[in-house]
This record gives C-alpha cells, sequence and structure tokens, in this order.
C-alpha cells in the first residue's frame, strides 16, 4: 500500500465498517477491481478527522459504519466498463431502479475521476450505539435516485432528522456533502486535491 495511506480501522479505533466493493453487495453485483481486503483505505489527514467525527456521533448515540474509502482508479475504469455492458437486472431494483446503468456517469452519481481515488472521500452512515442497528436513512448506500439525493421529498422525518445528524457531523468535522448522495462526503483540506491514485487494497 501507498506509505502515505493507512487502514482506517487502524488510525480509527472502533470505527465500523463494510468494504462494499470488495463484496458482491454492490451496484455491480461483483467484488471490485482493486479492492482484495475488505478493509478501508484513506489518508491520515482523513482518518483525523474521521476521529472528531466519531467522537461527535457518539454525543448524539450514534457511531459511524463505512462504506467506502480510497477507490483505485482501476475500480472506476470498471465502473464505467460495467456501464458499457447489457443490462442483466441483477441490481438494477435496488440501485438505480429509474435509470439505464449508462446514465449513472451522466447523473452524477459515478465519476470518471472519482474524489474517491484521492484518499480523502468515505462513504458512511450511522448507527445506534444502543442497539448497533442502523439509523433510518430514508434509502440505502448506492441508490442512484432523486430520493438519495440531500433534501429529498417523501422520506420520513425521522430519515431527514438523521441525514442531517450526519451532516452537520461531518460538516463540523472539515468534511463537504455532495449534493445527489447523502452518504458522500470529501475533506475539504484534502491533501491530494489533484492526484488519483490507483494501488489495490490489500
Amino acid at each position: 500500500m501507498n506509505d502515505d495511506f493507512g487502514y482506517v480501522d487502524d488510525l480509527v479505533p472502533g470505527i465500523r465498517w463494510d468494504a462494499k466493493y470488495a463484496t458482491w453487495d454492490n451496484f455491480t453485483g461483483l467484488p471490485v477491481d482493486g479492492y482484495f481486503a475488505n478493509r478501508i483505505v484513506g489518508t491520515p489527514a482523513l482518518c483525523t478527522a474521521l476521529v472528531s467525527a466519531q467522537e461527535k456521533a457518539e454525543s448524539l448515540g450514534f457511531g459511524l459504519l463505512l462504506w467506502d474509502g480510497y477507490r483505485p482508479q482501476r475500480a472506476v475504469d470498471s465502473f464505467l466498463h460495467w456501464s458499457t455492458q447489457p443490462e442483466d437486472g441483477r441490481t438494477k431494483s435496488r440501485h438505480y431502479p429509474n435509470i439505464d446503468r449508462a446514465e449513472m456517469f451522466a447523473k452524477g452519481y459515478v465519476a470518471a475521476k472519482s474524489g474517491h481515488t484521492r484518499g480523502s472521500t468515505v462513504d458512511l452512515t450511522l448507527f445506534h450505539l444502543t442497539t448497533g442497528e442502523r439509523a433510518d436513512m430514508g434509502g440505502d448506500h448506492d441508490l442512484m435516485d432523486p430520493v438519495s439525493h440531500h433534501g429529498a421529498p417523501g422520506i420520513t422525518p425521522l430519515a431527514t432528522a438523521n441525514r442531517h445528524h450526519l451532516r452537520s457531523i461531518m460538516e463540523a468535522c472539515g468534511f463537504g456533502s455532495y449534493d445527489s448522495e447523502w452518504w458522500h462526503y470529501t475533506l475539504k483540506a484534502e491533501p491530494y486535491p489533484d492526484t488519483y491514485f490507483d494501488f489495490p487494497i490489500t
């Protein structure tokens, strides 16, 4: 692994994670190229900010659950290739029910040059410390639909409040949100704003 990066679970004690792209549980329906271990990787600056975010979440009765951090460029390239393949329907109803897979890039749900590849972006949610259950966010990770946008109408007041909690926590710790995905946050003072890395996660 690149010497300027680290495993988030080593640098943020107590963090929970489930690296979706290392599993079959993602919009492609397969483990993604470059993810050879179910661990989250990021810059030390990202991890320092996540320590603060975790402390703020705990004060509200929540913990943080990470789904993705650093993403190799080869993984992004595999998303591009996947988007050109014929539709098989395996993940459509869960992840992109109202668009064609080829539209993911045009609509901004997947990027050919991803902030994740710079090492200081995370996909995450909240869970309740008392039960360990995930907080209701009105939709799951990588649901590529307007319901995933910040301020989306039609979700419950509880889900709206939980999205607000997550956004408040992350923004207070130096992260910027992304309008189309309630789970996606990028460190504003990221150390490599113009570098897209491609080392695998092992």
